[in-house]
């Protein structure tokens, strides 16, 4: 049976899955959950009524969480990209990075998405104000932290990318890498002409208009 995903292609943390998949060249059925697609959106709410997106369906087997997608899609559907290595060590700081993009960077992110979701200028300006403050706390670590690697855990690309992929994308246009960090700029720089995510961006780009705080005319 093909692997199935149910996910949007504007949403990040489907990003991130698509990107994994389409790492290894790994067959799947992607299912739109929108509203041209009611069926898509009733049988994902039955399958995983926590309602969050990208969900993973394997034969009977639901896996919701996208760092656990891709780590079911390591041990289950290996291919020649290794997304995790199989030293422990090296495996571990490869979770961490996976983590902090997700936590600090696109979860910081959303808190200025989130408030111009309601409308209120208020709201939004309060946001847009807590995302810069975590996201220019959280640039400055990954400044020194990428020194000399070429992908975020070092020399092979792995989860920690697929997170950071989608996380800096949106980060940057909700809050601008500056240039007082050029070593992110240019790590954002490489993952954009990576293949996986540039497939996955031009997937995406109808939806650009629906962006709550404008599509910067960029990327």
């Amino acid at each position: 049976m093909t692997l199935a995903v149910y996910g949007h292609p504007f949403s990040s943390y489907t990003q991130k899955v698509l990107i994994a998949l389409y790492e290894n060249a790994t067959p799947f059925e992607f299912r739109n959950v929108g509203p041209d697609t009611p069926e898509h959106s009733a049988d994902w709410r039955a399958r995983w009524p926590i309602a969050k997106f990208p969900l993973l369906v394997d034969g009977d087997r639901n896996v919701a969480e996208t760092s656990i997608i891709i780590e079911y899609l390591h041990l289950n559907y290996p291919g020649p990209v290794r997304l995790l290595p199989d030293d422990p060590g090296a495996a571990l700081e490869v979770r961490f990075l996976d983590r902090f993009f997700d936590l600090h960077v696109m979860d910081a992110a959303q808190h200025a998405v989130n408030g111009a979701l309601t409308g209120a200028p208020v709201k939004r300006a309060e946001g847009i104000a807590l995302s810069q403050k975590k996201l220019e706390r959280a640039y400055a670590w990954l400044e020194g932290e990428l020194a000399g690697h070429i992908w975020a855990a070092g020399d092979s690309y792995t989860l920690a990318d697929c997170a950071a992929s989608s996380a800096l994308f949106y980060a940057d246009w909700v809050h601008e890498i500056s240039s007082d960090y050029p070593t992110l700029r240019a790590y954002r720089s490489r993952l954009l002409t990576r293949p996986s995510f540039a497939r996955a961006v031009e997937e995406a780009r109808y939806f650009r208009p629906y962006f709550p705080l404008g599509a910067p005319d960029r990327d």
